[in-house]
């Protein structure tokens, strides 16, 4: 992926994850586009990130993912890298009353929103390079997130399939692996402990710039190279016996 004079579109791209890559791109000399449901999240972004365009779009929403893309082939028809960024964590058990409606969101958001955006964006003769961010939870789960632990594992799965089934058509796919890092998701102050987003950008421009196409950082790395062993001994330190 050449790192400058791209257009880009990032969901999800008003804080957490999608507001670093976003910030980093454009100083790397690109257009950047961020979605959001949250028109409030995106202007205060817009502020912070001269330059940057900004369309409200609910993911959840399958009308809006059409409109989003129906948007970007009227007004930005060359856009060319679009980075499957938003996702959803909830912290439940699967004994709570509301599991199956915060299950059925999380799916939504983390699985269906990103293979439809996918289906509708290689429309684009323009596009070259899909990137999907995965988890280090796609490899050993957090049974405190069960169900966004098994959104990412598909998606892994699926991106694994992608990088594939695209090569036909040219276009290039980047699994970009993220282990817990300081931002809300999930909820405030869940993560604050774990390392900055700005770590974490550094580290993922690097291996951007070497060429490849499965980026790690930390956990993420330990846990894509790990023998089955090594997944289960983790597993067994993140979930202890209840």
């Amino acid at each position: 992926m050449n790192l400058s004079g791209n257009k880009i579109l990032i969901t999800g791209g008003a804080s957490g994850i999608g507001f670093g890559l976003a910030e980093r791109f454009i100083q790397e000399g690109n257009v950047v586009i961020i979605c959001g449901r949250r028109e409030n999240v995106l202007k205060e972004a817009s502020t912070k990130l001269p330059g940057v365009i900004t369309k409200v779009c609910d993911l959840a929403n399958e009308r809006q993912r059409v409109e989003l893309f129906n948007w970007i082939s009227q007004e930005h028809p060359d856009l060319n890298v679009l980075v499957n960024n938003a996702g959803v964590q909830n912290w439940i058990n699967v004994t709570d009353a509301d599991f199956y409606e915060k299950a059925k969101a999380e799916i939504i958001t983390n699985v269906e929103a990103p293979l439809h955006l996918v289906t509708l964006f290689i429309k684009l003769s323009s596009l070259k390079t899909i990137i999907n961010v995965t988890s280090g939870l796609s490899f050993v789960p957090l049974t405190k997130v069960p169900v966004y632990s098994a959104t990412k594992a598909f998606f892994h799965s699926f991106t694994l399939s992608l990088q594939y089934l695209l090569k036909s058509k040219n276009i290039e796919v980047i699994e970009m692996i993220p282990p817990a890092l300081n931002t809300d998701l999930g909820g405030k102050g869940l993560h604050d402990a774990a390392r900055p987003v700005s770590g974490f950008v550094e580290s993922i421009f690097k291996q951007l710039k070497e060429g490849k196409t499965e980026l790690t950082y930390g956990f993420s790395e330990a846990m894509a190279k790990a023998n089955p062993e090594e997944l289960k001994n983790s597993f067994n330190r993140m979930n202890p016996p209840l």
